[in-house]
């Protein structure tokens, strides 16, 4: 049976597209499926699990069939949705990996990360991802009534399209992994494979002896990767 693995859906209310794309992959290519592994930035932001609106609703209801029909289904956080929590997991009958994380894949060790924390070229965004990421920030951010966090999230949606534009505009490598980090985790992981999204860059790459396999964006088709025995394949990119 095959393995898929997909990432940066940014699913919202703003993009009904992508989520109708996402609940026809549920439906078809990933219903015959071993696993789905989804690699970060399946949202575009999450709010709280006790914040879902119908595009939250609708994706649950699509992992829920899926993992009910017997595929399993993984969740790594990526940059956006990186408060998703067990309750939303578990009602969609998914499973939430740390990152990084391994996995053996058809009798070899695979490396999942999300790609964010290898972008080390991009200092401000690292700067703030710590602040993110830090447990006791977590924790205040969810205290929040909700109509504060969706004011917080719009604000930081903002800030982020114009960070965006700005380091394009410098180097379009500041947006893309760092070769040195990728080598370290490389060094670091037992692995000849590494997988990760983030970028919105899909290719596959070699480092000497080992791959990195970059999945793709949704924005204007289902992309993803389909792995049968030994054989990688990127599709929609």
């Amino acid at each position: 049976m095959s393995t898929y693995f997909i990432s940066d859906l940014h699913l919202c209310e703003q993009q009904p597209l992508i989520t109708k794309r996402f609940i026809q992959f549920c439906q078809n290519q990933a219903r015959d499926a071993r696993a789905l592994y989804i690699l970060g930035d399946f949202f575009e932001y999450w709010l709280g699990d006790d914040a879902l609106d119908k595009t939250a609703m609708a994706a649950q209801k699509a992992l829920k069939a899926l993992s009910e029909h017997g595929t399993e289904v993984y969740f790594m956080a990526g940059n956006r949705d990186f408060l998703l929590g067990q309750a939303f997991a578990e009602s969609c009958g998914m499973t939430i990996l740390n990152e990084p994380h391994t996995i053996e894949l058809n009798g070899v060790q695979v490396l999942l990360v999300h790609g964010d924390a290898e972008c080390t070229d991009d200092m401000a965004y690292q700067k703030v991802r710590g602040m993110f990421r830090d447990p006791q920030w977590q924790q205040n951010f969810l205290k929040m009534p909700i109509a504060q966090r969706i004011e917080f999230a719009q604000k930081a949606r903002e800030q982020s399209q114009q960070h965006t534009q700005m380091a394009m505009s410098e180097t379009n490598e500041i947006m893309d992994v760092n070769t040195q980090a990728i080598e370290d985790l490389f060094i670091k992981h037992p692995v000849k494979t590494l997988i990760h999204g983030h970028t919105h860059r899909p290719a596959i790459h070699k480092h000497g002896e080992n791959t990195r396999i970059v999945l793709g964006d949704w924005h204007h088709q289902i992309s993803y990767l389909k792995v049968q025995e030994d054989d990688f394949q990127l599709v929609g990119h």
